[in-house]
């Protein structure tokens, strides 16, 4: 017979796990990679251990405090999409009382490490980050498709924060890697909505490939956005932040980008969708990579 100690001890993982999968770590590891890229790119010092931690933990706390309240707001949507239903929250696992205390906990102790630990001007942007992502963009999801481009922008903040976090300052510099950001993410967001266009249905999120179903404004759009970010992209090296082998590494990968944002602008199917969702996760690692290789 299994003691009391042997029966707790799995639950209480369990809900430390749930905790966790609040936060969605796996996709605010990409927006802590944003916000090192741009602390690396605005010249801050990696051998300053302290305040890389300060700025790492800090901005994931938010972006996990962002991503709970998201979540608690969402549950009854989620509860009607296959991908989300057995999320915490919807599937009963936590209750929103508790969630919500959770989001807040993590998010001002984020924005509290972020002033205290590194600069108020970091601070500041984590704090629209959270902001913008969970009173303009989760409530608009359920109104109009537009919600798409209002999220790109708490998405597109994170370098911006480390950009800040490693200057103090908020100079051309940080909104080049915001619209970099910013551009990149509307294929990778349109891809996911196309891929999973009937959840989104069912759930009641106005979509656009739910509002227009025939997924012409879908590749329009995608194309259009991922066509922008190839100028954008070879923009460090314009205003002097990068070398020239970057712009033209970056053109090679923009034209990759590209291609696979055209070819599901062609066919329209899922898998075409999924190679570029797939390419879009691809792409901007590489690209962060290449610039701090570039830097000068």
């Amino acid at each position: 017979m299994k003691s009391a100690e042997a029966v707790a001890l799995p639950a209480a993982r369990s809900r430390t796990n749930d905790f966790v999968a609040l936060a969605k770590p796996r996709l605010n590891l990409l927006v802590v990679a944003s916000s090192l890229a741009g602390y690396a790119m605005g010249g801050g010092e990696i051998s300053n251990a302290a305040r890389v931690i300060f700025t790492v933990v800090g901005t994931a706390l938010v972006a996990g405090g962002a991503s709970a309240f998201n979540q608690v707001i969402e549950r009854g949507p989620d509860a009607l999409m296959r991908r989300t239903r057995l999320r915490p929250v919807p599937d009963g696992r936590l209750q929103p009382g508790e969630s919500l205390l959770f989001a807040t906990l993590s998010s001002v102790a984020g924005l509290l490490i972020l002033a205290a630990g590194v600069n108020a001007i970091s601070a500041g942007v984590a704090l629209t980050t959270l902001l913008t992502y969970v009173l303009l963009y989760t409530p608009l999801k359920r109104r109009t498709s537009f919600a798409t481009v209002v999220g790109a922008i708490p998405g597109a903040l994170p370098p911006v924060i480390g950009w800040a976090a490693a200057r103090g300052t908020l100079s051309p510099g940080a909104w080049v890697l915001f619209g970099i950001v910013f551009l990149w993410q509307l294929p990778h967001f349109l891809a996911i909505a196309w891929i999973y266009r009937d959840d989104y249905a069912r759930a009641g999120f106005p979509m656009l490939p739910v509002i227009e179903p025939d997924g012409r404004s879908t590749a329009r759009q995608a194309t259009f956005y991922c066509a922008a970010l190839l100028p954008v992209s070879m923009a460090p090296t314009l205003i002097g932040l990068t070398n020239t082998v970057y712009f033209g590494a970056a053109c090679v990968l923009g034209l990759a980008f590209l291609g696979l944002t055209l070819k599901f602008a062609r066919t329209r199917t899922v898998p075409d969708a999924r190679r570029l969702f797939l390419g879009s996760i691809i792409y901007l690692p590489i690209l962060w990579i290449l610039m701090i290789a570039g830097r000068v």
